[in-house]
Order: C-alpha cells, then sequence, then structure tokens
C-alpha cells in the first residue's frame, strides 16, 4: 500500500547533495592540479545544471562529453544528472568519423571537451546533421570557456523532477566485434548496479579508490561511482602509467581499485614495484577481460588484499568470484551478483545442466532499456525460453562446473571452427602466457585450405626473439595443447590493439595477419 512516506530512492546525483550537507568538508574527488570537497563538488555540479538549463537543454536531451580525465568531467557529469539529461561519455581515441557517427546517432546537443578535442570540430569541420554547441575546458578559441561558463552561474539549483525510470546515459560499446552500440541506462538500475558492485568490492566511508581509466568506460565509470555513493574519495588520474599508479597509491593511501588484467601485469613489472608500497589495498577487482591463473595468483601474492574477478556487460549483468571463495576455483569468475541470474544454451538454444557448456544468457536487474536507436540489435540478443523469460545473449561462451561457479570459455565470435571441431582460443593462450618469452598473446583463426581455419598465435614477446626462439616456442605450445588445438604459426606484435576495457581486438589482428605467410 502506497503512503504519503513513500519517496524515490536517491539517484547519483542526489547523493552528492546529501554527502555535501552531511560531510562537507570531506574531500570527494581530486586530479593532478585541484581537489574538491562534497560541498564544492555540489556547488560546481548545481552550476552546471543551472547552465544547461539555460542553454535550453531539456529532461531527455542528450549532453557529450569528449575530454581527459579530470575534475571537471565528474563536474559536467552531475550536473547533466541534476538537469535531468541523458550523459553520453565518448571514447577521446576514437577517430573523428567514429565521433561524428555517435555524436549524430546521440542527437548530442551540447558537447563538452578540452581543447585537443574540440580542435576537431572547426565550423568547416563539423557535420551538418550535427549542430550543438561546444563548451571548451582551457578554451583559448571562440568557444565559450568552461570554467567561466560555469561560473556565470549560480551555485544553487532548483532540483527538476527527474523519475529514476527516465534514460541516465548512452554508454557507446568498444566495438571488439563491429560498430559501436549506444547502450542505453536508466537511473534506477545504473545506482542499483553500484549499490552491488560496491557491495561485492567491500567500498566504505573510508574508501580510496584510483580511477586510472578513461571516463568513457563502464569500468571507469564503477571506479567513480561506487567510491561516490558510500561518500568515499575518488582520484581521478588522466591517463595510465604504472609507475605513476605505484606512487598515487602509496601517496594517498589508496584502497580500492577496478583496472584490466593488463594493467595488473604492468603494475607488476614496473620498475619501481613493491609489495611494500601498495599495503594500503584493502580491495581490487579485475575485469574487462579474463585474469589467467598465473597472473592472479601474483597480484594475489603481492598485493596481499582481497583480489575479486568481475565479469560484466555494460548492458547489465555481474558475477564475482570472492577470495573467500576462490581456493581450487582461480580460473573461475564466481557466481552473479544479488539481482542477476544467467544460464548456458546450446547452438538449439537448449539451456544446458551444470558442467555443460554454452552461450551464457543472462537476467539482470541492472539491464538496459535498449541498444539506442537500434532495435534490430536489441531483438538480436533477446532470447524467450519455454516459460516466456526473456535473457539476454551475451556472445560469450561458457561453462560451469558442479557447483555453479561459471568460467569463461571465449568470445562466440572468437571461436575457431576447423576440420568441424570448435577450437577455443582462450584454452591455447592459457597455455602460451606460462612461457618465459611471452608477455602477451592472442590466438586467431585464419583461413586454411584443408581445415576450413586454422589457429595462429600473436604475442608480444618479453625480449627479442630469432627465428629459432618462434620455432621453439612454436614447439612447446604443440607438446601442451590437444591435437586439434595445435597452432599453425606465431607471429611477433609490439602491442596488442585494445579497447577502452583492455580487451584485445582480435578483429584487428585478423585483418593484420589473415594473409601472412605462415
Amino acid at each position: 500500500m502506497h503512503t504519503q512516506f513513500e519517496l524515490q530512492a536517491p539517484l547519483f546525483h542526489n547523493f552528492v547533495d546529501l554527502h555535501a550537507r552531511w560531510y562537507p568538508h570531506k574531500v570527494a574527488v581530486l586530479d593532478d592540479e585541484q581537489a574538491l570537497n562534497w560541498q564544492q563538488l555540489a556547488e560546481r555540479a548545481n552550476q552546471v545544471a543551472n547552465g544547461l538549463v539555460k542553454e535550453g537543454i531539456k529532461p531527455g536531451d542528450s549532453v557529450a562529453i569528449l575530454m581527459r580525465n579530470c575534475v571537471e568531467y565528474v563536474e559536467v557529469l552531475y550536473g547533466a544528472f541534476k538537469a535531468g539529461a541523458v550523459v553520453v561519455p565518448l571514447n577521446t581515441a576514437v577517430n573523428n568519423a567514429g565521433v561524428e557517427g555517435m555524436l549524430v546517432d546521440s542527437a548530442a546537443k551540447i558537447l563538452f571537451c578540452c581543447a585537443a578535442q574540440a580542435a576537431r570540430w572547426q565550423p568547416d569541420n563539423r557535420p551538418d546533421s550535427w549542430d550543438a554547441r561546444i563548451v571548451e575546458l582551457n578554451s583559448d578559441s571562440n568557444n565559450p570557456n568552461y570554467a567561466s561558463w560555469r561560473n556565470a552561474n549560480s551555485t544553487l539549483f532548483s532540483d527538476i523532477e527527474i523519475d529514476d525510470s527516465a534514460p541516465c546515459n548512452i554508454i557507446y560499446s568498444s566495438g571488439t566485434t563491429g560498430l559501436p552500440k549506444g547502450i542505453k541506462h536508466t537511473h534506477r538500475r545504473r545506482v542499483q548496479a553500484m549499490y552491488e558492485l560496491a557491495l561485492a568490492h567491500r567500498y566504505h566511508f573510508g574508501a580510496i579508490s584510483i580511477c586510472p581509466i578513461g571516463l568513457y568506460s563502464n569500468i571507469a565509470w564503477a571506479s567513480l561511482f561506487c567510491s561516490l555513493i558510500v561518500g568515499g574519495t575518488c582520484v581521478i588520474r588522466a591517463s595510465f602509467t604504472p609507475e605513476d599508479w605505484i606512487n598515487d597509491v602509496e601517496k594517498y593511501e589508496v584502497t580500492h581499485t577496478m583496472m584490466a588484467p593488463i594493467m595488473f601485469q604492468r603494475i607488476l613489472a614496473a620498475p619501481n614495484f613493491s609489495a611494500a608500497k601498495v599495503t594500503s589495498l584493502q580491495a581490487v577487482i579485475s575485469g574487462g577481460s579474463p585474469l589467467f591463473e598465473q597472473l592472479k595468483k601474483t597480484v594475489i601474492e603481492q598485493f596481499r588484499c582481497a583480489v575479486i574477478e568481475l565479469y560484466g556487460l555494460t548492458e547489465g549483468f555481474m558475477t564475482t568470484l570472492q577470495p573467500e571463495e576462490a581456493e581450487g576455483k582461480l580460473t573461475s569468475v564466481g557466481k552473479p551478483v544479488r539481482g542477476n541470474n544467467y544460464i548456458l544454451v546450446d547452438n538449439d538454444d537448449q539451456i544446458q545442466p551444470l558442467g555443460g557448456t554454452g552461450e551464457i544468457c543472462t537476467r539482470s536487474v541492472h539491464w538496459m532499456i535498449e541498444y539506442h536507436n537500434r532495435p534490430d540489435a536489441t531483438e538480436e540478443i533477446v532470447l524467450r525460453d519455454k516459460n516466456g523469460l526473456l535473457w539476454m545473449r551475451t556472445g560469450d561462451i561458457g561453462r560451469t562446473d558442479e557447483d555453479g561457479f561459471l568460467y569463461i570459455v571465449d568470445r562466440k565470435k572468437d571461436m575457431i571452427l576447423s576440420g568441424g571441431q570448435n577450437i577455443y582460443p582462450a584454452d591455447i593462450e592459457a597455455v602460451m602466457v606460462n612461457h618465459a618469452d611471452v608477455s602477451e598473446v592472442a590466438v586467431i583463426g585464419v583461413s586454411d585450405e584443408t581445415w576450413g581455419e586454422t589457429p595462429v598465435a600473436v604475442i608480444v614477446p618479453n625480449r627479442p626473439m630469432t627465428d629459432a626462439d618462434i620455432d621453439s616456442l612454436l614447439t612447446w605450445t604443440n607438446e601442451r595443447v590437444g591435437k586439434r588445438q595445435r597452432i599453425r604459426s606465431v607471429y611477433l606484435n609490439t602491442d596488442m590493439p585494445r579497447n577502452p576495457n583492455g580487451k584485445i581486438l582480435k578483429r584487428e589482428l585478423r585483418a593484420k595477419f589473415e594473409s601472412t605467410p605462415s
């Protein structure tokens, strides 16, 4: 029964106001140049919201952000939420055509960007289909300067009523398998997702997190919002270098962080790393791609804190492997967090029992609304079971053990079909990464006249390698994998193409090495 005392649950911007009232002088966010306490962050967010309303932004309108990580980025995020706008964070590494496509697709009415990004959008470069206001950080051009634009507005804001089922953001997919799709969430589901992740990641009022990943990424949003929901502090970094990250952890006594496996690997290899410098860490999450067993063991040994592996989708779903469950299960990504469920289905969409293998399909209270402007893509991922329940296809192949723990086998689209047999590259990669000469590895399928496809390996070596070294690695690998998994060739690469979440872009490797002689 409804009562007069029923209230809507707090949305992201409401947390800022509450913390500002009760803990005004506690530091909320900081970067290389400044630190804002909760009162200052709330006042600046109000100024941004007032500025957006003055610009004619109405609830439901899109506001895009294309800038490096900084305190101002956070101000714009919360100010846009206050104004009821739909936030569209954009990857600064995407080329002009890609950014243009996302700006047009999202119908962004205003773009906040730094000077380097604003230079892309001079009047003669802008597409005819996109006509929006640009507000520029540290502007020396004809665009409004962000600080002046913000400071021209009141630090008080008359709240706009925002329904928690209204759109909150459009985050464009990283495009590991094709063109990016705009993933649209509601306020309620986003806040609920961060509640659950904050619990799983063991955040608390005294938490100090570090966000070294661009705030256009869902992993970065998790780092930021988990700490700010509980009233903690978030250290914002414009870029990631392992040496700087280690120094920051020691300097600010960082307690929580979320990163991709490659970042952990580079931290452990950094010349200034020692376990003594990261003793403040209480819990770290690895996400974005699988954390190989040996690397996970090393992180556990060196970081000496709760190491939690996360498997999740920006579209909405999460599992975690908690330290208390990890013994004997190190290669698992655990079980679903609260409000989430999954099944595995075979190629005929039949549900597989425990111990089976199949495509991971999910149900979640964190689900997106849709792929923006892509009803076709939204419908493609829908699975209806025999009881009429809707599940979301992930495109990932998983298996379960008898206890219900989930293991990621591979991306469905990365699976290699060789001589009628399924080969999962991750199985081969898990072997090769243990070789002393291999820093990183990606196994891809290339065309083969006999088998249709055959696996080859692309590696980033730990040292210069001769042809004899490469032949030795090929032999070593094929002695340790199954007969059907044997690789045809090993190719060297200086680095791996990755999306913002650290996943290797295998389509780029296939394009590069498909026609390379064996």
